[in-house]
């Protein structure tokens, strides 16, 4: 079998062993004679399953007893709704940093259900940067602020969180989740779709303080309600079984790697090797993000010409990689090279990277 080299932003790549054990399991899971996909999910082999991928977010990031761990459908999408649904009260507003396509779609739905204002932005910029704290016109009463940690179109990340004070900090951390350690601790609310960086699409992560939770909405709809969720332990209705099977099968990878902290390193030296090479070739690649935003997962560059562009992507391919065309919102090259991504494929892509340049500069 031919490997491929999956740069995709998402659906992405996923750990081999995490991959190698699904395969494994799937005809006969813990001695049941049936796939994980096939259990009921209030069986005692199901739970474990359940508690497990739990208690090794709970251990990767170390919550606190005031956190909790849910385990959600309908993508970081429904999130846009459903938080401000849940947390902004009748006549509030809440805050939200602008840095791109997601922020802007987290923004316009909460202007739907709710009101949100926009209390940062970098699109007078293009979208290049991660707008600086020193700008940010925070409401001391708003009912959170919130932020999008990575930007999967443009190729922003916030490599520092801002400090909020009293106001909750929420973040969409789809795209970059689980990258290198932080203090998961500092947020009332994290969300983040599986598909990119831990595990299959089906699933969505969302970690919550509980003390923020009774400050909640109680007139919802029953599932659009995270009190439905933390009440029953994300065991309201058939959760997405197979997914969170695959998530807790991928934080078993990043703990035997050493945890974020490998995680970090892994994801630096992989980062810093495809800057380098545009560095080493400014004019034929270009990133157009400021170097202090650039992210460590979605790698953006552009080609001296569009036609360089789709050539570069097509012997890419044939060569192996694929995913390397940029969103189609922007053009251009992107190279996501989230946690499962191994170096050997970004040293894949580096050397094709050189060999292009050299070949058609």
């Amino acid at each position: 079998m031919t490997h491929t080299w999956n740069f995709y932003a998402g659906p992405a790549t996923l750990p081999a062993p995490a991959l190698e054990r699904a395969k494994a399991e799937i005809p006969d899971w813990e001695g049941t004679g049936m796939s994980v996909m096939e259990t009921s999910h209030r069986s005692p082999e199901y739970d474990a399953v359940h508690q497990g991928a739990i208690g090794l977010l709970t251990e990767l990031l170390d919550l606190d007893d005031d956190h909790q761990v849910l385990f959600l459908q309908g993508g970081a999408s429904l999130q846009f709704a459903m938080l401000a649904m849940n947390f902004i009260p009748a006549g509030g507003s809440a805050d939200y940093v602008n840095t791109g396509t997601w922020s802007q779609k987290a923004l316009k739905e909460a202007n739907i259900v709710a009101s949100g204002r926009v209390a940062a932005s970098s699109e007078n910029d293009g979208f290049t940067r991660i707008p600086p704290v020193s700008g940010y016109d925070l409401d001391p009463n708003a009912a959170y602020v919130h932020i999008t940690s990575n930007n999967t179109i443009k190729g922003t990340q916030f490599h520092s969180f801002p400090d909020t004070g009293t106001v909750p900090l929420v973040a969409d951390m789809s795209s970059d989740f689980l990258w290198r350690p932080f203090d998961a601790n500092r947020f009332h609310l994290i969300y983040a779709g599986a598909q990119k960086n831990i595990g299959p699409a089906g699933v969505t992560i969302v970690i919550l303080r509980k003390s923020w939770l009774a400050h909640a909405n109680g007139n919802l709809p029953t599932m659009l309600s995270y009190t439905t969720y933390s009440e029953k332990n994300s065991l309201y209705n058939t959760p997405p079984s197979f997914s969170i099977y695959m998530v807790r099968n991928v934080l078993q990878w990043v703990k035997d790697q050493g945890g974020l902290e490998a995680m970090e390193r892994r994801n630096r030296a992989k980062g810093d090797r495809l800057y380098g090479v545009m560095a080493a070739h400014p004019k034929f690649y270009n990133c157009p993000v400021d170097a202090d935003s650039r992210s460590y997962m979605n790698v953006v560059f552009r080609l001296p010409s569009e036609e360089l562009e789709a050539k570069f992507v097509a012997e890419a391919k044939a060569a192996g990689m694929v995913g390397l065309k940029g969103h189609r919102s922007v053009g251009g090259c992107r190279a996501s090279i989230y946690n499962a991504m191994p170096p050997e494929g970004v040293e894949v892509l580096a050397e094709f990277m050189e060999e292009f340049a050299r070949n058609n500069g």
